[in-house]
């Protein structure tokens, strides 16, 4: 790869005394030799941070083998790509390689979310709340004793939550997407899906405790 034009001059600085950010910039951003083998370097340390994170999350996304290892692979290599890019916005407040590492996990949420939609066995219409007890593994007797709860829930998802709000919860809790899929089909991002999701059970606490069904002690600790 060629040493990036936008450097020089305008190359980010690291924190003082952080030498092996100073090292890290200067290879990359040099040429030759030196720089190949800072590349592979990086490379490797971005492979192995993508590995351990979809090896963390694929679980929910019933990826293993091959496939887990491809998608750690181009999770990795794209990574590489965009941190090389970006050498110029690198303003030292971490260590590099802590930099470089959110990269690597951005990602592989990006991937894993893709990954999900070519056979999700799940679509985003329409809803199935009395499926709802069976997620939160109720038997049958508890499950006839949970009907007037589930229709006051249904009711403050319906009353309470932004349609966005409720997308997103209907998504997560009555169809189980994973977070990375429902933020790459939104075309938005994870912290954006857990913000919603923060507040659209913060909402539905309040509802629930106002119509008697939790105490405000049990919605203050949840």
């Amino acid at each position: 790869m060629a040493a990036d034009p936008g450097l020089g001059e305008n190359q980010a600085t690291p924190a003082s005394g952080d030498a092996e950010s100073a090292e890290w910039l200067r290879t990359l951003g040099g040429a030759g030799v030196e720089r190949e083998a800072a590349v592979e370097r990086l490379h490797a340390i971005l492979l192995r941070v993508a590995g351990n994170e979809v090896r963390r999350r694929a679980p929910r996304l019933r990826l293993a083998g091959p496939e887990l290892d491809d998608v750690a692979h181009q999770a990795a290599a794209d990574a590489l790509l965009a941190v090389i890019a970006k050498l110029g916005e690198f303003r030292g407040e971490s260590r590099f390689t802590t930099w470089a590492y959110k990269f690597a996990v951005l990602e592989v949420s990006a991937k894993l979310g893709r990954h999900f939609w070519r056979d999700p066995g799940v679509r985003l219409e329409g809803e199935d709340w009395e499926r709802l007890p069976d997620r939160f593994g109720f038997d049958p007797a508890e499950r006839s004793e949970w009907h007037d709860l589930l229709a006051t829930l249904r009711r403050a998802v319906d009353e309470e939550l932004t349609e966005r709000q409720r997308q997103i919860f209907v998504a997560i809790v009555l169809k189980g997407v994973p977070t990375d899929a429902l933020a790459v089909e939104l075309d938005t991002n994870r912290n954006a899906v857990y913000k919603a999701m923060f507040d659209a059970r913060r909402k539905l606490r309040a509802a629930l405790v106002a119509r008697g069904y939790l105490d405000i002690g049990t919605s203050r600790r949840s």
